[in-house]
C-alpha cells in the first residue's frame, strides 16, 4: 500500500472539497486553505477597484498600489516579531510578548507562506487590471503569467501539505514553535534528533508528565513538523489503539483514510496512562502488551510494525522519571524486539 499521496488521491479530494456539504461533513484543512486563498484573491480585486473608482487612478497602477500594500502589510507580520524591540500594542497582528522560542520557527517555511499569501493577493489586483484593460496591457499579461506559474506550484505544495496534516488527525492544529513549556537541554536535543528520524527509522519517543506538562502539545507538535515535511502521520489515542491492535491483517483501508497505524510512517499514541488527579495505574506495560500481542503468546505481525515504526509514546506519571533508571515502559518496548539505542525518554 502506498504511503504518499497519489495525484490521483489529490484529485479526488479537490472534488470531495469542491462539491462536498460543509454542514454535512465539515471543513478539511485543505477546503480551508483553498477559501482562504480565494479571500486573498479578493482582497486584492476588490481594494484595486476602489483605488480606480474613486482615486481616479489608472488599473495598472492601482494593481501596483494594492500590492505593495499587502507586501509591507504581510512583511511586517512576518518581519515584526524578529525585528521589533518592543512588546506590540495589538494581538492581532504579530506575538505580542518578546519572549524566546523553545524550538525556533521554521522561517524558511513561514517566509513561503507568506510570500505565497502576497502572491495571491498580487494576483486578484492584477486580475482586476487584465479585466479593465481588456489585455492590451502587455505588463499585466506577463506580470499574470508569472504569478500563474508560481502559484500552480506553491498550490500543489500547501493543498499535499495541507492533506499530510489533515490525514494524521491531530486533535488540535499546532506548531512545535508554538510550545512554550519547561524542557532541559538535554530533552530538548532528543527532540530534534527524534525529527530526523528516517521513516523506516524504528525510532521510540517515551514522553512523561504530569498534568499540564505540555506533553500532549509536545507530541502534536513534533508529529506536526514531520507531516508539514510530507511524511504520512497519525495521531490516535490509546484506547482507540488497543481496538486497532486487533484488527485482521487484511483489512482495507476505509474510504476516508489514506493510511493507518500499520501504514503511516510516524505514530502518536498519546494518553496511554493518566496522571493527576488518577492516582492508579489503568494500564499497566504488562496489559499494553498484551493487547500488541492480541491475548496471544506473541503476535509477530504486530511486533514487527512497532519495530519498524517511528513512534511516540505519550505517557502521565506523578513523579518525574530519571532517565538512566531502569523504566518498566522501556521494557516493554525491549521485549517487542526494539533495540535499546532506538529507544529515547523524556520526562517534562
Amino acid at each position: 500500500m502506498k504511503k504518499t499521496i497519489s495525484f490521483k488521491r489529490i484529485l479526488k479530494q479537490l472534488k470531495d472539497d469542491a462539491i462536498g456539504k460543509d454542514a454535512h461533513r465539515g471543513i478539511t484543512l485543505t477546503y480551508a486553505w483553498l477559501a482562504n486563498q480565494f479571500g486573498h484573491i479578493s482582497l486584492g480585486f476588490i481594494p484595486s477597484y476602489l483605488v480606480f473608482y474613486f482615486f481616479k487612478i489608472d488599473a495598472l497602477r492601482a494593481a501596483i498600489y494594492v500590492s505593495v500594500f499587502w507586501l509591507l502589510f504581510e512583511l511586517y507580520n512576518f518581519l515584526g516579531p524578529l525585528l521589533s524591540r518592543r512588546e506590540s500594542d495589538s494581538e492581532m497582528v504579530f506575538i505580542p510578548k518578546k519572549s524566546t522560542y523553545t524550538f525556533k520557527p521554521k522561517w524558511s517555511n513561514l517566509a513561503f507562506d507568506t510570500f505565497t499569501d502576497v502572491c495571491f493577493f498580487a494576483f486578484g489586483a492584477f486580475l482586476f487590471s487584465l479585466l479593465i484593460t481588456q489585455g492590451a496591457n502587455n505588463t499585466v499579461f506577463i506580470v499574470l503569467s508569472i504569478l500563474a506559474v508560481y502559484l500552480l506550484f506553491a498550490t500543489r505544495y500547501w493543498f499535499v501539505t495541507k492533506m499530510y496534516q489533515f490525514y494524521a488527525r491531530f486533535p488540535f492544529q499546532f506548531r512545535l514553535s508554538q510550545w512554550d513549556f519547561n524542557i532541559n537541554a538535554d530533552n530538548k536535543l532528543r527532540v530534534e534528533q527524534f525529527k530526523k528520524s528516517s521513516k523506516k527509522a524504528g525510532n521510540h519517543l517515551l514522553i512523561y508528565g504530569a498534568l499540564s506538562t505540555g506533553k500532549t502539545s509536545l507530541g502534536v507538535g513534533i508529529l506536526n513538523e514531520l507531516s508539514i515535511k510530507n511524511n504520512s502521520c497519525l495521531y490516535v489515542n490509546a484506547f482507540k489503539i488497543f481496538n486497532y491492535f486487533f484488527n485482521d491483517e487484511n483489512d482495507v483501508l476505509e474510504e476516508h483514510e489514506i493510511w493507518n497505524w500499520k501504514t503511516a510512517d510516524f505514530l502518536m499514541i498519546d494518553d496511554i496512562n493518566p496522571s493527576e488527579p488518577i492516582e492508579d495505574e489503568l494500564i499497566s506495560p504488562e496489559k499494553l502488551l498484551s493487547f500488541i500481542d492480541t491475548l496471544k503468546p506473541i503476535n509477530n505481525v504486530n511486533r514487527n510494525i512497532l519495530k519498524s515504526k517511528n513512534v511516540i509514546w505519550v505517557l502521565g506519571n506523578k513523579k518525574p522519571v530519571k532517565i538512566n533508571d531502569e523504566d518498566s515502559w522501556k521494557m516493554m518496548l525491549l521485549k517487542i524486539g526494539i533495540p535499546e539505542e532506538k529507544i529515547t525518554t523524556i520526562s517534562l
